[in-house]
């Protein structure tokens, strides 16, 4: 039998089958996936082939993982050395990104859009809670979406409290399946039980202490919005290192430094210090945005990846 994973656990996971019926599986030894040292050898999203057990509970065996068209991943923040895949297999992601109530910084943005440039996968910026916007603070939110749209990234103003922009989202999402992601507290598990009401995900309030929010969500999960629509939930995340991108070719993925890859003096010119350098240049005369200048740098330097 064929299906997709829908939800992980760690050692168990949910199978949805081609009719829809769910199954309780484990996997069938270890896997290896490509040479990749990853903690999760499966992630929500995988398609894969598995059988029924004749034991009587229910329970499935799955035998072999499809090769992935796509995955956002990231270094695990338990096994050093090891990676995580979020999820897999997707049409496009929604990064959800508050200003006010926690604060989404330029770099955790930046370092989430180079690992869906990496893995071809469209994203979207969903500016949350605009409800908590003054005039300056809107203002401000209209600049950033402005300088992510220049560089080819669509965005919208959402706020869960007041339903705007939820029509825009729910026309974004339909006939895809869609990765839904952010730092706890942004707002994703409320957005989504404006979607698809009849979820109930759990939601919590901001920590007033820290400003930072409290996990709901525990496992990433997939839910159906139609038969053609679907999303997946993850919890939130608080540092994305970036993984399997070499130094040399981190600039590939910021899509305003790839397009002057050709006219720098040296063919393997780092954007940092050296002479004749287009991007350098381009940051001077404001071609390129500071922020994103000063993410690429970090990424390059292997810095500080909550920030």
């Amino acid at each position: 039998m064929k299906g997709v994973v829908i939800k992980s656990t760690g050692s168990w996971y949910l199978v949805r089958d081609e009719e829809g019926k769910l199954h309780r599986a484990r996997l069938r030894g270890k896997f290896k996936i490509k040479g990749l040292k990853v903690s999760n050898p499966l992630a929500v999203g995988d398609r894969v082939a598995f059988e029924v057990e004749q034991t009587g509970e229910d329970t499935a065996v799955i035998y072999q993982i499809e090769d992935r068209e796509n995955y956002i991943i990231r270094q695990s923040t338990h096994k050093t050395a090891y990676s995580h895949i979020i999820a897999a297999n997707l049409d496009q992601a929604l990064l959800i990104v508050t200003l006010v109530s926690p604060r989404t910084s330029f770099g955790f943005i930046d370092r989430f859009l180079v690992t869906a440039e990496a893995y071809d996968i469209p994203t979207t910026l969903v500016f949350n809670k605009t409800d908590l916007y003054d005039d300056e603070v809107r203002d401000y939110q209209r600049q950033i979406s402005h300088m992510y749209q220049q560089i080819g990234y669509n965005s919208l103003a959402v706020s869960a409290a007041t339903n705007e922009g939820i029509e825009d989202i729910k026309a974004l999402l339909h006939g895809k399946t869609t990765l839904l992601s952010g730092h706890s507290g942004v707002g994703k598990s409320t957005l989504i039980n404006l979607i698809v009401p009849d979820l109930e995900l759990k939601t919590s309030e901001i920590s007033d202490f820290s400003d930072k929010g409290v996990h709901t969500t525990t496992f990433a999960e997939m839910f159906e919005i139609d038969p053609e629509t679907f999303i997946i939930d993850t919890p939130g995340i608080k540092e994305l290192g970036i993984v399997d991108i070499p130094p040399a070719e981190l600039s590939h993925f910021f899509p305003e430094m790839r397009e002057r890859l050709n006219q720098c003096r040296f063919n393997n010119c780092t954007h940092f210090n050296e002479p004749g350098c287009a991007v350098i240049e381009a940051v001077r005369h404001n071609e390129i945005s500071l922020s994103r200048y000063e993410s690429y740098l970090s990424m390059l330097h292997g810095q500080d990846n909550r920030k």
